[in-house]
């Protein structure tokens, strides 16, 4: 029989918090379920992909102050 929810948290609380951190990273991979064995590869492509268009000009970059301006001004109107 499973124990009763304040039981658990009862427990958990007498932890370590270095006790308290591993079971919150086992919890969260069991909650985010199978790692997605395609998305590393995917995720490196699209770096690749990027780099590409850097490097040949196709687009530019833009410093995170002006996306911040650009938004900041969009708001106010």
């Amino acid at each position: 029989m499973p124990l009763p929810i304040s039981t658990i948290e009862q427990e958990l609380r007498s932890l370590s918090a270095s006790d308290q951190e591993g079971l919150l990273r086992v919890l969260i991979e069991e909650l985010d379920g199978p790692p997605d064995l395609d998305a590393e590869a995917a995720w490196l492509e699209e770096v690749r992909n990027r780099s590409k268009e850097l490097d040949s000009g196709e687009v530019e970059c833009i410093s995170a102050n002006k996306v911040f301006e650009t938004i900041d001004s969009s708001l106010k109107k």
